[in-house]
């Protein structure tokens, strides 16, 4: 257990050990803390149910935190309990700094460095967090080299979206952007990508689509809605995905996960239309 560090003059109110402070966040479960060791994020220290059962996963999660000198204190379950916000934690919680929002440059720096087509996911104002983190697992597990979200009226990362990526964010670029539509712009001028956008209207299916080779950016559209006009004026291709039963529309992180994967199988097999 961490020492306590002693009152300061002003007698003011010390807040309680781990429980994170303004400027940082709680990061829940084990993957999720495991993965932000593994990918190096910084983490301030990580609370373990002092009667958690021991498990390969958690013994490798401690074994990276004393490899990184990351505090890790033994607490009652209460108390992670406390600081979850209700998420189911697995007994493991790590405090951390706020999440690292990247700007577009750093996605297509990415994809330069591994010497691939730009390959972006962006979220035309999701806000279930479930989807935006289910998306962002998906996402990181096909090789997209970013997700781009809107900044209003959208998810945001939270404890609640890291928790249903599942520790795919340690590893995932995010940009937050105060203007959706000037970064679909930004992608098209400066990085030479197609805009493809996902609509249950549209006339072509998305096995048609000849630019999922290139480099893309693919925009999902809300839960509701779907992609808002603006999106779509911005998109240079529109494309559906195959129908045949009874039921109208998918959830937004189903859709978007056989988006991502088409594109995945095109890239793989580039002869394959």
């Amino acid at each position: 257990m961490a020492q306590k560090g002693r009152k300061g003059g002003g007698g003011g109110r010390r807040r309680p050990e781990g429980r994170p402070g303004r400027n940082e966040r709680v990061v829940v479960g084990v993957h999720p803390v495991r993965e932000l060791l593994r990918a190096e994020r910084p983490v301030r220290r990580i609370l373990v149910d002092r009667d958690r059962t021991q498990s390969e996963t958690l013994e490798d999660l401690l074994a990276r935190a004393v490899e990184a000198a990351v505090e890790v204190q033994e607490v009652a379950r209460t108390e992670i309990d406390d600081r979850a916000q209700g998420l189911v934690h697995q007994g493991v919680l790590a405090v951390a700094p706020p999440f690292p929002y990247v700007d577009l440059s750093h996605l297509a720096n990415r994809a330069e460095e591994a010497g691939e087509a730009l390959f972006v996911i962006a979220l035309d104002h999701v806000t279930d967090p479930h989807n935006v983190g289910s998306i962002a697992r998906t996402a990181e597990a096909a090789g997209a080299h970013g997700m781009v979200l809107p900044d209003r009226r959208a998810a945001a990362i939270t404890p609640t979206v890291e928790k249903a990526a599942a520790g795919a964010l340690a590893h995932l670029p995010v940009v937050r952007t105060a203007g959706f539509s000037s970064a679909l712009r930004t992608l098209k001028q400066d990085s030479g990508a197609w805009v493809v956008g996902l609509d249950a209207a549209a006339e072509e299916e998305i096995s048609a689509c000849p630019l999922l080779e290139e480099p893309i950016v693919l925009v999902v559209g809300s839960e509701g809605s779907g992609l808002v006009r603006t999106s779509q004026l911005h998109c240079d291709m529109l494309v559906r995905l195959p129908m045949r039963g009874q039921v109208g529309s998918l959830n937004a992180s189903v859709a978007a996960a056989i988006a991502l994967y088409e594109v995945r199988a095109r890239r793989d097999t580039p002869s394959r239309r």
